[in-house]
């Protein structure tokens, strides 16, 4: 089969679309034909190696997993002798390592059905980025109808997610984003809009019960500065690459991680993991409207690096989608 691999971290220059051995489903998973697949800032962090601490997890000289991608969206080709909720020929989304490829093995527990309604394209789209901004929202911030909050990097793949879902949770939401993205956020329900290339949210003496943040370019003084009294704070930054860098946004998670055994507010790092109940809750606001993927670009296999690119350092709109 074909897939988009690496031996040694760099630049997309060191993706390659090659023939590789199609993957054999294991006793519990599923092995999907993959339609489309999603990009998102894990797969520029891995393809580089960035930050350098995380190689002493993904592997020194290059990484352990050489095929890039996560999110991938397709029809079931074959299942495990354990599986019983699939069989070939379903239409269904989930998350797994090496997903931009022709090809594709996941867990039983991280595939869902493809929500009704929704494209190939537009269901790649959702997994992770959609889990990530659910499980903040919902599992950390506990978001009650009512509560004020606010979602930095709201135009972004995760940021999309959390303006919808949150304002489906009964929330009244600020997103911030630049002021090219202003009309986008808006479309998906954000009450208020700050324009962060003119105004610095933590210094306009707003006051939140959540500050959801997906960027990381804030110090948590700053972002405690914008929390009311009994307010929330979830960390989930990813950023773009910015040349390189020993921590990276690690460093504010790690502080965030201190803080949160002394601070008044309640602090949060987010973990996003894979889960069938979540993808299934995902799939229920996406049928029913409430949730809908917003795709900036798509690209074809064979340009996964070109699309990389794009993600990692142009403040790519919402999601970016390689079609197979």
């Amino acid at each position: 089969m074909k897939a988009i691999a690496q031996d040694r971290y760099g630049s997309p220059d060191v993706l390659e679309l090659r023939e590789v051995d199609a993957p054999v489903v294991a006793d519990d998973g599923v092995l999907v034909r993959v339609r489309a697949a999603a990009v998102n800032a894990r797969d520029w962090h891995l393809m580089r190696g960035d930050p350098y601490l995380a190689r002493l997890g993904l592997g020194l000289s290059g990484p352990r997993t050489k095929i890039r991608g996560t999110d991938f969206a397709g029809l079931v080709e074959a299942v495990g002798r354990n599986v019983k909720r699939f069989r070939p020929g379903d239409e269904v989304f989930g998350e797994a390592d090496a997903a931009f490829a022709e090809f594709v093995c996941a867990p039983d527990g991280a595939v869902g059905p493809k929500p009704a309604g929704l494209s190939f394209e537009q269901a790649a789209a959702l997994p992770l980025a959609g889990n990530t901004a659910l499980m903040g929202l919902r599992d950390l911030g506990e978001v009650r109808p009512g509560q004020e909050v606010l979602i930095n990097g709201a135009s972004g793949g995760v940021g999309t997610f959390a303006v919808q879902i949150a304002k489906a949770f009964g929330a009244e939401v600020t997103g911030v984003c630049s002021t090219r993205n202003t009309d986008l956020v808006r479309s998906l329900g954000a009450d208020h809009l700050v324009d962060y290339t003119r105004e610095d949210f933590t210094r306009l003496g707003r006051r939140y019960d959540l500050v959801f943040d997906l960027v990381g370019n804030h110090s948590l003084t700053g972002f405690r500065r914008a929390l009311k009294p009994t307010g929330t704070l979830v960390l989930s930054g990813g950023g773009v690459f910015e040349g390189g860098s020993a921590v990276g946004p690690m460093g504010l998670l790690l502080k965030g991680q201190v803080m949160s055994r002394f601070a008044r507010h309640r602090l949060f790092v987010l973990t996003a993991t894979p889960s069938k109940e979540n993808l299934a809750a995902l799939g229920e606001l996406a049928a029913s409207g409430k949730l809908v993927p917003v795709i900036d670009r798509t690209y074809p296999l064979d340009e996964a690096p070109e699309a990389i690119r794009y993600l990692e350092g142009e403040h790519a709109r919402s999601k970016v989608v390689i079609t197979v």
